[in-house]
């Protein structure tokens, strides 16, 4: 199914104007979903009861309001909230470019796909072909909703993407945790050093991790519908804090090298004759542990 546009935009900088088309970078491949039934099965139906009569309020009546004081509310009515929506600009309008690592993901929020509308590609490609030489992405700002965002411009391997950004206020600082900074030996560094380059990868291919816990709860529905119970595996106990020795827990992360070739080369150099011993000894030791390992017919017939 081919991807619907969100809106019809302009990303502009200098005189330079670039029809766009704006896309969701992301959808929903959904977390598992239960519905709230009753007793006999029948869906609950969500209502809204006013406060004040307990009576239920149908969603045509409802009215937004605006709490500037406790429990005063100013009210809008449905025209005048799209009203405040229309103030939205269709322009996105580029402030200054920057390094493309100076903004820390900590800020991203949604992202959004922009393609070029018509008479777009040729300025869109060269932007994007620009930023891309220049390692720099841009930063703008852009009304949408009633809400302005400052937004990252930045080009991808097969176009731009728009990532809005938070606020200063709306990202919470590490320096608030009270974090305790100590210091670390240069041989712990260099073991953590190592450790890292053994399990280090040159990229991230997303379509490498699946949502496991999804799996595992469809799986449990699918043996739910098939008539079976669900038996929950037992709760992991709360790990208690140790004292590690980290230089220790460092040395047993770390891989072992690969053992020598010495000790099967001096197994191929051993008399043939006794290779051959092995060997029947481990063709005559089969048809046994092969009984062994079949039950008894009394047993298989049991099972019939």
């Amino acid at each position: 199914m081919a991807a619907r546009s969100i809106a019809s935009l302009t990303l502009s900088f200098g005189l330079v104007s670039i029809p766009v088309k704006l896309y969701s970078a992301t959808e929903s491949s959904g977390a598992v979903k239960f519905n709230l039934l009753a007793r006999d099965g029948s869906r609950l139906k969500q209502q809204y009861v006013s406060e004040k009569d307990q009576s239920v309020v149908a969603r045509a009546e409802m009215l937004k309001g605006y709490e500037f004081e406790k429990d005063r509310f100013v009210l809008f009515t449905p025209e005048e909230l799209k009203a405040l929506e229309e103030s939205s600009d269709p322009s996105i309008d580029i402030m200054s470019f920057i390094p493309s690592r100076s903004v820390d993901p900590l800020f991203y929020d949604k992202a959004y796909l922009l393609a070029p509308d018509k008479r777009g590609a040729k300025p869109y490609a060269l932007l994007a072909e620009a930023m891309r030489q220049s390692e720099r992405c841009a930063l703008a700002r852009w009304r949408w909703k009633a809400k302005q965002y400052v937004v990252q411009v930045r080009p991808a391997e097969d176009g731009l993407v728009l990532q809005q950004l938070l606020y200063a206020d709306e990202v919470r600082s590490l320096k608030d945790l009270g974090i305790e900074q100590v210091d670390v030996s240069a041989s712990e560094l260099q073991l953590a050093l190592q450790l890292i380059a053994q399990i280090s990868t040159d990229s991230y291919d997303p379509a490498q991790y699946v949502d496991e816990e999804k799996k595992r709860i469809l799986a449990a529905i699918d043996e739910k519908i098939a008539g079976k119970q669900i038996v929950g595996a037992p709760h992991a106990e709360e790990p208690t804090a140790q004292v590690i020795d980290l230089m220790e827990a460092l040395r047993a992360s770390l891989k072992k090298p690969a053992a020598a070739p010495a000790k099967a080369a001096a197994i191929e150099t051993q008399p043939v004759i006794a290779t051959k011993e092995r060997k029947a000894a481990k063709r005559g030791a089969a048809p046994a542990e092969a009984a062994a390992a079949k039950p008894p017919a009394k047993a298989r017939a049991a099972r019939k």
